[in-house]
């Protein structure tokens, strides 16, 4: 069997994201297939985006999300997505949206969307990492180590991804090492995916789950390849400040200041390849090493 094109994959991404409308205010997020039973949390973070998007009339575009998860979902069932309009103003809209389940809440996001104005502006300076050109992906990383990764974590850990990710300091997922609880990667999807910004926002909302819970067991030298690690997303917030493509690349730093009482804190900023911080990250993770 033949692994798919970057093109598919990125196609098979656009239509996961791409939540069908039911009703009014109602939405089926489509069946991933990443073959672990469990819904990928950014999945679910990204369609219920696409949601509370879809209830928003132009202009206003969303620039943040918080939102907790309760249950883990079921990878094999669509999600349902409840959108409540809490505020309509001139200036901002406010949306709540219930992802559901089998009747069952699993996430509930808070989500605020503003109409375009200028004002004051500072950022962060992007930090001075290599480029991706001058870097390895993260599935030829893998690709190495395959001999070493035990049969029962094979398939998964190696197979094709809709976003690249090309790390900046490649962690050790066979022979971790306590280490400062900070990484830097690169990452954008696999093909062009065209122009729709509310998409783009979806996709780094996204992919913005994918290396920050792990930030904060960099500091333990554990994995949940070879250590009892339980580890999954308690809650993730977004902050959306500039305008940018996810099939450019992004540079996702992030740290992790914080770990206590089975729960490690991370925040990560990403930053468009001119410079610009385009978003900012926040999120608290079960980090739970059992006997």
């Amino acid at each position: 069997m033949t692994d798919p094109t970057p093109e598919q994959l990125a196609a098979d991404l656009v239509d996961l994201l791409d939540v069908e409308p039911l009703d009014t205010d109602l939405y089926r997020g489509k069946v991933g297939n990443d073959g672990f039973g469990r819904v990928f949390g950014g999945q679910v973070i990204g369609q219920a985006l696409q949601a509370a998007q879809r209830s928003t009339d132009a202009p206003k575009i969303a620039h943040s999300l918080h939102a907790y998860f309760m249950r883990p979902g079921a990878e094999e069932l669509p999600i349902i997505y409840r959108v409540v309009r809490d505020f309509d103003g001139r200036s901002f809209a406010t949306r709540r949206v219930i992802a559901m389940q089998k009747g069952q809440p699993i996430l509930n996001m808070a989500c605020s969307l503003q109409a375009p104005e200028g004002g004051l502006a500072h950022q962060d300076a992007m930090p001075d990492v290599p480029p991706p050109e001058e870097l390895k992906s993260d599935r030829d990383l893998r690709l190495a180590m395959m001999d070493e990764i035990p049969e029962r974590f094979r398939h998964q850990f190696l197979r094709p991804r809709m976003v690249e990710i090309r790390p900046v300091t490649p962690r050790s997922w066979l022979h971790p090492v306590k280490q400062e609880p900070r990484q830097s990667s690169w990452f954008r999807v696999v093909a062009p995916i065209g122009d729709d910004a509310a998409m783009h926002r979806a996709i780094l909302a996204y992919a913005s789950d994918m290396s920050l819970l792990g930030t904060s067991s960099l500091a333990h030298g554990v994995s949940w390849m070879t250590h009892k690690l339980q580890s999954t997303s308690l809650d993730h917030s977004v902050w959306l400040h500039e305008d940018f493509r996810a099939d450019d690349w992004l540079l996702y730093t992030t740290d992790s200041p914080w770990a206590g009482h089975a729960r490690g804190f991370n925040r990560g900023k990403i930053y468009a390849r001119d410079g610009r911080l385009v978003a900012s990250c926040a999120q608290e993770g079960l980090m739970r090493l059992r006997e």
